[in-house]
């Protein structure tokens, strides 16, 4: 489901800056951290076990295999995403909002009332 979600925002941006004049390279690169996902969406066979998968799902395998967008796998240990998305250990939530900017203190540094 967030997949095919992801897709169809992708290919909305993607249209939209177009528009008004500012092109996105194809393929559009999604990074995911779900490797069953990713791999059935480059496999275009259809497996017993993906059979009832509904029709507007397959909407990815077709995007896939028109190049219009790819997904690249990112370990969970590098998705930043997962601080929006997650409950995470002490460190990793650190770790994240250093890397988005979110906090102002440096992950080596103690802070100040920190269990």
């Amino acid at each position: 489901m967030a997949f095919s979600r992801a897709a169809t925002q992708a290919i909305w941006i993607s249209k939209y800056f177009n528009e008004v004049g500012l092109p996105i390279a194809k393929p559009i690169i999604i990074h995911a951290d779900n490797s069953g996902v990713i791999s059935n969406s480059i496999n275009h066979k259809n497996h017993r076990r993906t059979k009832h998968i509904d029709i507007r799902h397959h909407f990815v395998k077709e995007c896939t295999k028109s190049e219009e967008i790819t997904f690249k796998y990112v370990p969970s240990a590098e998705n930043l995403a997962d601080i929006l998305t997650k409950s995470l250990p002490h460190e990793a939530t650190r770790k994240f909002a250093m890397s988005l900017s979110l906090t102002r203190y440096d992950m080596n540094v103690p802070v100040q009332g920190e269990c």
